[in-house]
């Protein structure tokens, strides 16, 4: 027969009242996930922004929300590597591995640290509460930067 625990917890209660009170102090109630954490974003003249991130939200469509400047020219599908920052080593050290088509884009990131990632594949996540991400002081944008103008 299952019972659930609300059930077992609710006799102990009626049927053994000191008990009950005992038990309480070394039983802790699951807590409910978090729907938002906290990240700071430390801008290119070293002001920091810190805001309520959602669950699941890319980095670069928190920066858009939060009016914070990082291009993102292939609106996250990773075909540059202009949303490039710079996170905590404790952030960077709990997720999981660049991709392969990540690094292939990391590689051609303007100042690349070991820390590098594209804010377009880091998802908000529970782990990552207090993360700091650091935008770099230039990108490069091959789009842009690769163009040629042809003079008339």
């Amino acid at each position: 027969m299952w019972i659930c625990r609300a059930t077992t917890r609710n006799l102990i209660k009626r049927l053994c009242p000191r008990r009950y009170t005992y038990m309480r102090q070394y039983v802790t109630e699951p807590q409910a996930e978090k729907e938002t954490i906290r990240v700071t974003f430390v801008l290119q003249d070293g002001t920091k922004k810190e805001i309520e991130a959602p669950i699941g939200k890319h980095i670069l469509q928190l920066a858009h929300e939060h009016d914070i400047d990082l291009e993102g020219a292939c609106e996250g599908s990773l075909a540059c590597s202009t949303c490039h920052v710079y996170l905590d080593e404790k952030s960077y050290n709990k997720l999981p591995e660049p991709s392969d088509d990540e690094n292939d884009m990391l590689d051609l990131a303007f100042g690349l640290t070991e820390y590098s990632r594209l804010g377009c594949q880091v998802v908000a996540s529970p782990e990552l509460d207090g993360m700091v991400i650091t935008l770099p002081p230039a990108t490069r944008n091959m789009m842009v930067d690769a163009h040629v103008s042809k003079h008339h």
